[in-house]
């Protein structure tokens, strides 16, 4: 097996013009950007396969026999520990903007979240927010007046909260952060209590798949019990099969019990954050908001 690590968007830019030129490509094609997923599928680059293992999967993860989602993984806020000793942990919202706005002198430049012109996991969890509380806006103010810093992936902010640079990172996807937990003790991962959002990695079988059946026997292990007991195990990502427990530690465990999980659900509603002038819309808003306007 040949494994092609690419971002999102060379991935889907190179299933099209692949699937387009030769006829042939990849058995698979597996990536978190939902949206950019679901348009391939929707465009007729993905193919319809039965796996019986998705029998066992939720409907919201699934769309169509040709999108499957994997995993179920959370937009968390990270922490560091040794700050939070000495002041209560915000746990919503409105917790954290009243929060910011109370310690905005020491907190001034401390806190980190998504470049969402720069990132599609960061826009569609920006996109998402702005549809599920109704302060938002208002929360990304208080990140513009308190200097927020923007990155493109979770590992730099994930590396400069757990050092201290940084006191919070906002909408981190959970997975990355939970598998640095064990090396970093003073990264604390917080699950919104408002609601936390649920990404889902989504994989596909194209049209132009070189070897369906290849495509279809690594989906349908990656789908069954024991594929995914090996992903919340080995990978640390939390698996979507309802028999599969996740790993991790027991405060972990029990604050996702607590949270109020919101998954995004797999299908053409996922298209509406393609959507350019949508898109330059939220993106001009976040500025905006950014600047105090």
């Amino acid at each position: 097996m040949t494994y092609h690590e690419l971002q999102s968007l060379e991935l889907f830019e190179r299933i099209q013009k692949e699937s387009l030129k030769n006829g042939e490509t990849a058995d698979i094609a597996i990536s978190s950007a939902m949206d950019l997923q679901m348009k391939l599928a929707n465009d007729g680059f993905a193919q319809p396969v039965e796996i019986s293992s998705a029998q066992d999967l939720p409907s919201w993860s699934l769309w169509r026999n040709e999108v499957f989602g994997f995993t179920s993984e959370p937009a968390v806020t990270i922490y560091n520990k040794t700050y939070f000793k000495n002041y209560p942990l915000p746990k919503t919202r409105r917790e954290m903007e009243d929060f910011l706005a109370e310690r905005h002198s020491d907190l001034f430049g401390k806190i980190a979240t998504y470049d969402i012109e720069r990132s599609g996991v960061g826009f569609l969890f920006m996109a998402v927010d702005s549809e599920r509380y109704k302060g938002m806006w208002n929360l990304v103010k208080t990140f513009g007046a308190n200097g927020v810093k923007l990155y493109s992936s979770s590992t730099a902010i994930i590396n400069n909260v757990s050092s201290g640079k940084f006191v919070i990172g906002y909408n981190v996807l959970g997975s990355y952060a939970l598998a640095r937990l064990q090396d970093s003790p003073d990264l604390g991962i917080l699950y919104p209590e408002d609601y936390t959002t649920v990404l889902s990695r989504l994989a596909l079988i194209p049209k132009a798949a070189k070897s369906t059946e290849s495509g279809k026997l690594f989906l349908e292990y990656l789908l069954s019990e024991r594929g995914q007991t090996v992903l919340a195990q080995s990978a640390k990502m939390d698996a979507v099969h309802p028999r599969v427990k996740s790993s991790g530690p027991k405060e972990i465990l029990a604050a996702q019990a607590r949270s109020n999980m919101q998954p995004i659900k797999v299908g053409p509603r996922l298209l509406v954050y393609l959507d350019q002038v949508k898109r330059r819309k939220t993106i001009n808003k976040w500025n905006k908001a950014l600047r105090g306007e």
